[in-house]
Formats: C-alpha cells, sequence, structure tokens
C-alpha cells in the first residue's frame, strides 16, 4: 500500500511541474517576465512600417536588451507609425543622433527595435525623439519584387529558335 501512495505522489510532482514548466515558458515567450520595475526615461521613434511589432517588444543595442515598446499608434497626418519606448535608465548615454531599427528575431517571427549609436557627445533623455529609421522589412512585399523582377527579365531575354540546331 505505501509504494502506491509514493508513486502517486511521484505522479502528481511530475504533473505540477510541467505545469509550472509551461507557465515560465509562457511568460518568456510573451516578455511578462521580463517587465522593468526601475526607473526609465521614453523615447519616440517614427517608422513608415512598424511590422510586427508589438507593444512590450524588446528594445536593444548591440544585442543587449535596454527597454521595451511602450505604445505604438498612427500618425493619420504623417501616414507614420509611432513607437514611443522606454528606455532603462542606466543606459542614460545613448547618443541622440542614434538610429533605430526594427529587425526579426528566431524562428517565431518576434521583431524587436535596435538602436545604434551615432558619434554626438549629446544622449538621449526623456521625450527625445530618434530622427533615424529604419522601417521593417515585410517578407511578402520583397518576395514580391523578386518575382515581379524575374518575371520581367524572363520576358525581356531573347529567345533562341535554332538553339541546339546546325
Amino acid at each position: 500500500m505505501p509504494y502506491t501512495h509514493t508513486q502517486d505522489t511521484l505522479v502528481g510532482l511530475f504533473v505540477a511541474t510541467g505545469i509550472a514548466s509551461l507557465f515560465f515558458l509562457g511568460l518568456q515567450v510573451s516578455n511578462l517576465s521580463s517587465l522593468s520595475h526601475g526607473d526609465t526615461y521614453e523615447i519616440t521613434a517614427r517608422f513608415s512600417n512598424s511590422g510586427g511589432l508589438k507593444v512590450k517588444s524588446s528594445v536593444s543595442a548591440a544585442g543587449v536588451k535596454i527597454g521595451n515598446v511602450k505604445a505604438i499608434t498612427f500618425d493619420p497626418k504623417t501616414y507614420e507609425s509611432v513607437v514611443k519606448m522606454d528606455i532603462d535608465a542606466q543606459y542614460k548615454t545613448l547618443p541622440d543622433d542614434s538610429s533605430a531599427s526594427v529587425y526579426t528575431a528566431g524562428l517565431l517571427g518576434e521583431q524587436y527595435v535596435s538602436l545604434d549609436g551615432g558619434g554626438s557627445s549629446e544622449f538621449l533623455k526623456n521625450g527625445s525623439k530618434i530622427e533615424i529609421t529604419n522601417s521593417a522589412l515585410v517578407l511578402e512585399k520583397a518576395l514580391g519584387q523578386f518575382l515581379f523582377k524575374s518575371a520581367e527579365e524572363k520576358k525581356a531575354a531573347p529567345v533562341d529558335d535554332k538553339k541546339g540546331k546546325k
């Protein structure tokens, strides 16, 4: 009889560990485990296309996560997406002529903002706007352009009817 209780307990612990692991994995995928509770400052960047960028997406510099996307809105006057980002206060030495790009990370296609430092001696501060931006690469658009160009080249290529004949 004690063997059955021990076996039931081990199975229960195994199932509980599996559920906890799934919960942890869910937090990692959704970026909820990395919420910053420290001091931050807000910067803004405008993109002609922000792609699949989402609120709470990562903001990185040189591959290091330095903040999160706070909000994404649409400007009806300029037809651009306005991305507000919270940057951790410890990264207060980013040059004010830095550039922002939207990239895709990993196999799941999660998008993030990458900041590349400029050469200015002035630094980004709360309310700063990044002027130099590179929009997200839309795979469907790039593939369509490639296929269209390929079809045009085939159409323009001369056809030799006597090919292979002497």
